[in-house]
């Protein structure tokens, strides 16, 4: 298990962004550069001047709003409290923020296999398209006689590291999906007093889902498999059985592998926002790679 404290992260401005407007992020943790589970979790700060074009992405995404509302256009509204799905394959946007908002946002490899591209790999593959064309609203244009075609951004970016043409994956749901929070019931857990869950979906076959986590004052939470935990409120310590350790308090991560038994404590009244990422064994990774 590993534990992040959010307060160690200094909050920084992505430059070379292939979108538009102002970008703030806490990046709280990120997966192995070119591994094909690689992922990025994010605290991001966006202001009322965002723009992202309708698109779609060869990774999954998940969002989390903690504050604003954030548009979708057709797709609809991410209000304070929602929880978003982005699916690989899948279109979505176009985005223009109503207003300043915060989102943690988890960008992942999906079931696909197609991995997940890194943030710096993003921002080298920026810089160097723009010595031969311009970002503008999302959208890379190349400049006249180059021989290329407008395109995505992100996907710009995307065909540059890899020096091929991107192939999406098949889409499996048409639309993404907004998800409620606050309209889904907490269920205790049986043999662990004081423990509750909230569990929004689960939506590929490896397991990839969301859920919701509340422990009382000196309850705790056993687990099994690769989460991502983000504390929303309270303190306390956690453990696994590979020897990862550590206090938490709210606003860190506490990160758990594939086959990873895990206990989480809480010393007072505790909420988690909790992601289960694509449970890829050995033998997946060996047939994607």
């Amino acid at each position: 298990m590993k534990v992040v404290h959010a307060d160690a992260i200094p909050v920084t401005e992505r430059v070379n962004r292939h979108r538009q407007g102002r970008f703030l992020e806490r990046r709280l943790l990120e997966g192995e550069d070119g591994a094909i589970d690689n992922f990025q979790f994010t605290l991001v700060s966006t202001g009322g001047d965002f723009f992202s074009p309708r698109h779609r992405h060869n990774f999954d995404q998940f969002r989390f709003q903690i504050e604003g509302d954030a548009g979708f256009d057709r797709d609809g509204t991410m209000t304070q409290g929602t929880v978003g799905y982005f699916p690989e394959g899948t279109r979505y946007g176009p985005q223009s923020n109503k207003g300043d908002l915060t989102t943690l946002v988890l960008q992942f490899a999906g079931a696909s296999g197609n991995g997940y591209m890194s943030e710096a790999q993003v921002s080298t593959a920026s810089r160097e398209l723009g010595q031969s064309g311009k970002f503008e609203g999302g959208v890379y244009y190349p400049n006249p006689g180059t021989g290329r075609k407008q395109q995505d951004g992100y996907e710009a970016c995307w065909e540059h590291i890899a020096r091929r043409k991107l192939e999406y994956p098949p889409e499996r749901f048409h639309h993404p999906v907004f998800m409620n929070a606050n309209a889904f019931a907490w269920n205790p857990l049986e043999g662990q007093a004081g423990a509750f869950e909230k569990v929004l979906g689960t939506f590929d076959e490896y397991g990839t889902g969301i859920r919701f986590v509340k422990l009382a004052a000196g309850a705790s939470y056993k687990a099994k498999g690769r989460r991502l935990y983000y504390a929303l409120g309270g303190a306390g310590s956690a453990n696994a059985g590979a020897g990862g350790s550590g206090a938490w308090k709210k606003g860190d991560v506490l990160y758990t592998l594939v086959d990873e038994a895990h206990e989480i404590r809480a010393s007072e009244a505790a909420e988690f926002y909790v992601i289960l990422m694509p449970q890829f064994k050995a033998a997946r990774l060996a047939k994607a790679a």
